[in-house]
């Protein structure tokens, strides 16, 4: 009897143990999948960074032709508009150095027994100096007028090369444009944000600041005022 009496002291003892071990690990667990959900939980949002800048840089290539029945005239009538060039640039402050040839081409055509030569020559204004290149540009009716048959496609270009220098300080200001996009949505749905998940970062682009954009064609013209963007995509994690 007293052996029988030890031995159900034993087994409800050992059901105290077992049962206080599964309620002591189903709150384990259980606390470790509230956590594992709460280090899961995070959201993804957009941030956009936007810079207006001044281009540094202007380009102009210049198109222009002669058009006759024999060589040597032909190459005169081109060496008078690369004169007219030089001279135009020259009258307003460029420096010689700035207006350089970067190609040529000679065509010809034969009909009805005449042949017809063509001579292209084409002419590139570089320089930083935007306000003087504004001021060519505006300007360029002298240039027909000195007898330059300018092409399609003669257009200035206005180009921001310092674009390195400004990418941290816009990836900064973009990543915090996109927490205070996270906080929102944690307000909007009672929790907090904690840090980065992770991070993509999208492209930069430069692109006219009014809108306004060369489409080629006689005479068109850049502008040298952009607006630099790039948009971030980042996941935080929420608290």
């Amino acid at each position: 009897m007293r052996m029988l009496e030890d031995r159900n002291t034993v087994l409800i003892a050992a059901a105290v143990l077992v049962a206080t071990g599964m309620i002591a690990g189903g709150y384990l667990l259980g606390d470790g999948l509230s956590r594992a959900q709460a280090a899961g939980r995070a959201v993804t949002v957009k941030g956009l960074a936007e810079r207006d800048v001044t281009a540094d840089l202007a380009t102009w290539t210049i198109a222009y032709s002669a058009t006759g029945f024999d060589l040597p005239t032909v190459r005169s009538e081109v060496d008078a508009s690369n004169k007219a060039l030089s001279e135009y640039f020259r009258s307003l402050g460029f420096r010689s150095e700035e207006l350089k040839p970067v190609g040529a081409g000679v065509n010809q055509f034969i009909n009805n027994g005449a042949t017809t030569i063509t001579i292209t020559q084409r002419m590139q204004l570089r320089t930083t100096d935007i306000a003087r290149a504004q001021r060519a540009v505006a300007g360029q009716f002298e240039l027909v007028r000195r007898g330059v048959t300018m092409q399609e496609g003669s257009n200035m270009v206005y180009s921001f090369t310092k674009l390195n220098a400004l990418k941290p300080q816009m990836v900064a200001e973009a990543t915090r444009d996109a927490r205070k996009a996270a906080e929102q949505f944690a307000q909007d749905s009672g929790t907090g944000v904690g840090g980065i998940k992770s991070a993509s970062q999208g492209y930069f682009s430069i692109d006219p600041r009014d809108g306004d954009q060369a489409q080629g064609g006689y005479g068109a013209s850049d502008t040298p005022y952009k607006k630099v963007r790039v948009v971030t995509t980042v996941e935080f994690y929420l608290d």
